[in-house]
């Protein structure tokens, strides 16, 4: 698992922060300098704390728990959700839907939905529908594809999020909180880190400052679910002595 170079941070654009004016006084201990009116990330500190958060986001991994990436600005979309697929993680990242986590069962029962709709449309049980009934259920299961498409097969809470930007995913943050999850988050200069477990000063907005962070987290968890399965092939082959 090779951790991003400095210099690969600096190419990204990490270090770009917002405007001074826009700045959270919490993230002072993250910032190196202020340059134009805009706050510039101090890249020795965004490489202390990736390599913390790349290191809970591995034993999380390696414990079997499922980890939700959560990105629905329009820049990381796509980043995180190929990212989160990769390696078998839920994510969110069309629209965080309000109770996502803490009403956890009331989206299942959505996501059940889907499923059953996907179902009818595949078995041919829907013979007997008119052609507009069945659009209208082809269009209602796209909808609830683009939203919940990410978590259909999460079948319990995951341990832990991955957000970007946890100013725009505040609602997120606050259920991952209040049910008690491990939260790691690209941390931008308006954001409070003290919200966090494993803030990661960074540039949230660019794609490419989000592509370099993210994919490292996924590097995390495949070395995660490595260790797990070597781990579990040398448990069966001393059971089967």
């Amino acid at each position: 698992m090779a951790k991003p170079t400095y210099n690969e941070l600096l190419d990204a654009g990490v270090h770009f922060g917002h405007l001074k004016k826009k700045w959270n006084p919490k993230m002072s201990p993250y910032i190196f300098m202020e340059r134009k009116g805009i706050h510039i990330i101090d890249l020795n500190r965004s490489l202390e704390c990736l390599e913390k958060a790349a290191n809970a986001m591995k034993q999380i991994a390696k414990s079997g728990r499922k980890i939700m990436f959560v990105a629905t600005k329009k820049q990381a979309r796509q980043i995180v959700a190929d990212a989160a697929r990769s390696v078998g993680m839920p994510f969110v990242t069309e629209r965080w839907l309000g109770g996502m986590m803490t009403n956890f069962s009331t989206i299942r029962k959505s996501v059940k939905k889907m499923n059953n709709i996907d179902r009818m449309l595949a078995d041919g049980s829907l013979t007997s529908v008119t052609k507009k009934e069945r659009l209208t259920l082809t269009r209602e299961r796209n909808k609830l594809e683009r939203v919940l498409g990410g978590i259909a097969n999460l079948n319990r809470l995951p341990a832990a999020v991955f957000i970007v930007d946890i100013s725009h995913e505040h609602i997120a943050l606050a259920e991952a909180q209040k049910l008690g999850m491990r939260t790691i988050a690209m941390v931008d200069t308006n954001s409070d880190p003290t919200t966090v477990d494993f803030p990661i000063p960074a540039n949230d907005d660019a794609s490419k400052s989000v592509s370099i962070i993210t994919n490292y987290m996924v590097e995390a968890i495949k070395e995660g679910l490595q260790e797990r399965k070597s781990s579990n092939a040398e448990k069966e082959a001393a059971s089967s002595k």
